[in-house]
């Protein structure tokens, strides 16, 4: 079936004419999984570099990693937009369509890309925005995607650990290693490890809780600018080892790491 199929079951009345498709991908700065997950998807879009908006619907295609599939994020009437002069970006004003409220979060489209371009007619994608899926529940954070996949925003960190999500627990729990928080307003870059029974999960929990986790470098960042700064994070597995690794060996491979990242001459590594 396609989109637009399923999008007239519920909206009977739609005009694909009268729609765009955002294709919304990675902008340099923000997921827009994690913005969505997060519940705050629209304004976020409602933020604009340019004009992007200039038909009455924004059909939102929200990117799923590594696949040419895309969550459904609503469909939204554009009711005009102001130039915000100081921050050089278009504000819109848009109003979610409740008609099809059903299908956001819950309906997966398949759609290979063909270039870059994430503003699109809708009435060249008809035969090509094909549902993939129709999930039984809202999407609420991504099954856990693997060790050498997982890259996460704080914010997305903060969900996982709130609902305590059982692929993420199970897996995270069982195994101890070297992660990597990454500052994206800087590029900054701090190594830590995790031993123990709960490994990684126990380490990320902390993060969640209280933004440093107890390293003391990350404690003096949170003093100066505030916990809403680890909003900044990103967390990325280096490397796995059983939980039963000893210390020692764990330490090794994280002062490895540190070495080859360079994280405490240029990042936020203490020794």
């Amino acid at each position: 079936m396609r989109l637009i199929d399923i999008i007239h079951i519920y909206f009977s009345t739609f005009n694909p004419v009268e729609s765009k498709v955002h294709l919304a991908v990675w902008d340099g700065k923000d997921e827009p999984l994690d913005v969505f997950l997060a519940g705050n998807f629209q304004s976020w879009q409602e933020i604009q570099t340019r004009k992007n908006f200039e038909r009455k619907y924004i059909i939102s295609l929200i990117s799923l990693p590594y696949t040419d599939k895309w969550i459904f994020g609503g469909i939204f009437e554009s009711n005009g937009h102001k130039y915000n002069q100081e921050q050089k970006e278009y504000e819109y004003q848009t109003i979610q369509v409740e008609e099809v409220n059903e299908l956001v979060g819950r309906l997966v489209i398949k759609y290979t890309r063909t270039s870059r371009q994430s503003y699109l007619y809708f009435e060249k994608l008809l035969d090509v925005c094909i549902v993939d899926e129709f999930k039984p529940e809202r999407l609420s954070v991504a099954e856990f995607p693997g060790y050498n996949k997982t890259c996460i925003s704080k914010s997305t960190l903060d969900i996982i650990i709130r609902y305590q999500l059982e692929s993420w627990k199970s897996a995270l729990s069982n195994i101890a290693g070297i992660y990597l928080i990454t500052d994206k307003s800087n590029g900054k870059l701090y190594v830590g490890s995790a031993t123990g029974d709960r490994g990684i999960w126990q380490r990320w929990s902390e993060y969640s809780d209280n933004g440093h986790g107890g390293n003391k470098e990350l404690i003096e960042i949170v003093k100066s600018n505030g916990k809403e700064y680890c909003d900044n994070f990103q967390y990325t597995i280096l490397e796995i080892a059983d939980t039963h690794t000893s210390n020692d060996d764990i330490k090794k491979r994280e002062s490895y790491w540190k070495n080859v990242l360079y994280t405490i001459e240029h990042g936020y590594n203490s020794n």
